[in-house]
């Protein structure tokens, strides 16, 4: 009788297998369908606005120091340098959002310059970084 007793303690537990199973099929596509957050790898000054929005669909960043050097994935680029540099990265990347991360004291042809560059490189989506006003 104390046989069969431990026999059915022993029959009653719960594979866990198929869970296992489960929550790495869900960490697999996570990790597949997360969008990792790039930056530019330059801090900047941004200047403060009180209509600034987040930007979720951006994938280069291009940022532009006050004494007009330009960035582009933490690298320096020179001003004729950056449409080629643009349309490497979109042929890599495919169709994506630019970011401009000007500091506030940068001049505005620099500026400029960069969009001109990136609307002839093909990026329709541009924007300008800015600091929210609290």
């Amino acid at each position: 009788m104390r046989r069969r007793k431990a026999r059915a303690e022993d029959d009653s537990q719960i594979d866990m297998t198929p869970m296992l199973d489960v929550v790495f099929i869900m960490l697999i596509f996570f990790i597949v369908t997360t969008s990792f957050v790039r930056e530019s790898g330059l801090e900047v000054d941004r200047p403060s606005a009180a209509t600034a929005t987040e930007q979720t669909k951006a994938g280069i960043f291009v940022a532009i120091k006050d004494t007009g050097e330009i960035y582009i994935d933490n690298h320096q680029v020179d001003q004729q340098r950056i449409r080629a540099s643009l349309e490497r990265l979109i042929a890599s990347q495919g169709e994506v959002g630019l970011v401009i991360q000007a500091d506030k004291e940068t001049r505005h042809g620099a500026v400029v310059g960069v969009m001109d560059a990136a609307r002839e490189a093909g990026i329709k989506q541009i924007s300008v970084a800015a600091q929210a006003d609290k």
